[in-house]
């Protein structure tokens, strides 16, 4: 059975340069990409901004259209009985987090200037991500530091999660995720990192798109690629 004819693909991949509103008001739609765009900040490299990650958010959190691609790329899987009310009753809790989390970055924002957020200058809204956060603002890693770099396992679930830590991780998905959801415009995140993603989903299914030149053919010994195996097992089985 093929994936078209167990799932009904609806609509179309998201136009990445679409400003129109699918849940968000104009207000929390610019006070949304601005604080995006301090998480995820353009220097020489586009931000998340340029990725459009902004319109990712908003077609996420706007319901159940845009939760699964198809793997052809050709659209989204229309979700339909228990799967579509428990999404629904999710993104129901997800859309309060987004309404009331711009409420809260602009009562914050007030504090600081008697402005909303989306009004401040870049330096005084990262005080307010600092205040909502809870945490200081990161310090700029740089390779080949001496330094040490502290991080934690970030994870992919955005499931009762409190709105900062939300907003943190769906700006990673919009600026790193496949382009058929909104974000990564024009292959932007993938291109910061010098992933060679595919050109669309399709590229993947078809053989398009092909990963193994960037595996290495040579012969391994999985006794020194996998230590503890000298001390477990002998050689000889």
């Amino acid at each position: 059975m093929t994936l078209k004819s167990e799932w009904e693909i609806v609509g179309e991949p998201v136009d990445p340069d679409s400003t129109e509103r699918y849940f968000f008001t104009e207000h929390e739609w610019n006070t949304v990409e601005a604080a995006t765009a301090r998480i995820m900040p353009t220097d020489q490299d586009p931000g998340a901004r340029e990725a459009r990650v902004v319109v990712f958010i908003d077609r996420y959190v706007s319901g159940i259209g845009y939760i699964f691609a198809a793997a052809d790329g050709s659209g989204f899987l229309k979700l339909s009985g228990k799967h579509a009310d428990a999404w629904r009753g999710r993104q129901f809790k997800m859309q309060e987090l987004y309404r009331e989390g711009v409420k809260a970055l602009d009562a914050i924002a007030r504090n600081v200037d008697g402005k909303n957020f989306v009004d401040l200058n870049e330096e005084q809204q990262d005080q307010v991500l600092v205040a909502l956060s809870g945490a200081p603002k990161p310090i700029k890693v740089t390779l080949g530091t001496k330094e040490p770099v502290t991080t934690f396992l970030q994870g992919s679930f955005d499931e009762n999660l409190p709105f900062f830590d939300t907003l943190c991780l769906h700006t990673r998905q919009g600026f790193y995720g496949d382009p058929v959801y909104g974000g990564n415009k024009d292959q932007m995140g993938w291109k910061t990192i010098g992933f060679p993603g595919p050109k669309s989903l399709k590229d993947t299914m078809d053989g398009t798109y092909d990963t193994t030149e960037y595996f290495y053919d040579g012969d391994y010994d999985w006794y020194d690629l996998i230590p503890h195996l000298n001390e477990s097992v002998p050689r000889d089985h």
